[in-house]
């Protein structure tokens, strides 16, 4: 059975205090679902977004924060010489949000 990538999914985020908050995904592709944390420009954590609406990481360190939602989007098995996947990917389904801790 073939995957269909007709509509892209799309999830709403937002911030309420240090904690993440997600909508429901419209048309969901039923692939791995995670949220992208970025501090400073560095990706700090991907951690899955499919068990909960909500993400808070007490403890974190205190600096700038960017966060987006992103979906698996699978189209073959194709990798490089490293093993990374050259034509499958994660992509953004929400948008981004910035805050400060």
């Amino acid at each position: 059975m073939e995957q269909k990538f007709d509509t892209t999914p799309k999830a709403e985020i937002r911030v309420e205090k240090a904690k993440l908050i997600r909508s429901e995904v419209t048309h969901d592709w039923g692939l791995l679902l995670r949220w992208e944390i970025r501090r400073d420009g560095q990706v700090v954590a991907t951690p899955n977004a499919r068990l909960s609406t909500t993400f808070e990481q007490p403890g974190a360190p205190k600096g700038k924060y960017e966060a987006v939602l992103q979906m698996w989007k699978y189209v073959d098995y194709r990798k490089d010489a490293k093993g990374e996947f050259t034509n499958s990917k994660f992509i953004d389904i929400s948008n981004k949000v910035q805050f400060t801790l």
